[in-house]
């Protein structure tokens, strides 16, 4: 009772607020909220609790891709740029990348394992998509078979575009251990990859590293990253295009 009247006012803990709330060990917090989450009176979150109405938290990816924020449009449109008629392209599954695969106009092909991109890239008729299939994964809307996975290592992106859920010091990572994997695989198969990523992502954490700074040939993001990690990017030629201020 009293996590669900802190939560009132909160809307979402931490597993250490929670810890701190009652003076409880890790292992005892973990149970009170795995109770409340069975019980239908909170849900889980990265870390934590919240809330079941606590939108910001737990809305579907679907519900954060209609919501797209004006730097992610830039962004995509930024990207959008540097595609050219006749290319091979993976386009990854981010609400950044949905936002590019609605600006392409270029006669292109795309391979992508996105639910959403694929949505949108069905009713351009120039574009020839190829939809990767196997399990759906609701949380976050990609498809993911092994052997489907595998078979890319029989293509090459002349340009593969790739979201990020954080980007840490030592590479890009991803809140899913099987898209960190496609990530993985599709960079390692490409004339130039693209990560698309709005500065928020600098500030995140993830858990599952898809690509290391040696993977990436070019940031497209809002604003100059953090300091601390212009000199690894640098050291890696990455190249930065930032998009803010653009018209």
């Amino acid at each position: 009772m009293k996590i669900l009247d802190q939560l009132k006012t909160h809307a979402q803990l931490s597993n250490a607020d929670v810890c701190e709330l009652l003076d409880i060990s890790r292992d005892t917090a973990r149970r009170d909220i795995i109770k409340l989450v069975e019980e239908g009176a909170a849900i889980r979150t990265h870390g934590g609790i919240a809330l079941p109405f606590f939108k910001e938290e737990i809305k579907a990816y679907k519900d954060r891709a209609a919501s797209a924020s004006t730097q992610k449009l830039r962004i995509a449109q930024t990207a959008n740029a540097y595609i050219a008629k006749g290319e091979v392209c993976f386009m990854d599954v981010s609400t950044t990348v949905r936002e590019l695969c609605a600006q392409v106009r270029e006669k292109i092909t795309v391979y992508t394992h996105s639910l959403d991109n694929a949505e949108v890239l069905a009713g351009k008729t120039d574009i020839d998509l190829h939809l990767l299939g196997g399990k759906f994964n609701h949380d976050n809307r990609f498809f993911y078979d092994e052997t489907q996975a595998l078979q890319l290592n029989e293509i090459y992106f002349d340009k593969v575009f790739l979201g990020a859920a954080a980007i840490m010091e030592d590479g890009i990572y991803f809140a899913n251990r099987e898209d960190a994997l496609v990530k993985k695989l599709v960079a390692g198969r490409a004339g130039k990859v693209f990560v698309l990523a709005d500065t928020q992502k600098f500030n995140l954490t993830a858990s599952f590293r898809g690509m290391e700074f040696s993977d990436i040939d070019m940031l497209i993001t809002d604003e100059s990253p953090p300091e601390q990690l212009q000199p690894v990017m640098r050291e890696n030629g990455i190249e930065i295009i930032q998009t803010a201020g653009e018209e």
